[in-house]
């Protein structure tokens, strides 16, 4: 897949080709269709926040469909939903993904 990543802070993001993620188990692949950058990633971006972990690819506010669900993901979830992943954390550990009616927004 192609994104943009970040190697060192106060650099150009590189356009690069970077390896597909497989569904782990617990796990969904999502086909990213629209990625935010918002201004945290600016600050990471900058230089402003320490310690990034680097290679970065910066973006965390997620909306796309489901392409691969691994062994004991949500059952809510199906091949082709539409989701969104926002920045905040259910529990600290596992993302917030949420199902999006067509004609919703997060």
């Amino acid at each position: 897949m192609r994104a943009m990543v970040l190697e060192k802070p106060k650099e150009p993001l590189e356009l690069r080709d970077v390896p597909k993620p497989k569904a782990e188990r617990g796990q969904l692949l999502v086909r990213v269709r629209t990625c935010a950058v918002c201004r945290t990633d600016l600050h990471v971006v900058d230089g402003e926040l320490p310690n990034p972990k680097l290679p970065l690819i910066p973006g965390h506010q997620i909306v796309g469909r489901v392409e691969a669900i691994g062994e004991g993901a949500d059952p809510k979830f199906h091949i082709g939903d539409r989701v969104g992943i926002p920045w905040l954390r259910l529990d600290g550990w596992r993302l917030c993904v949420l199902p999006i009616k067509e004609g919703k927004s997060l």
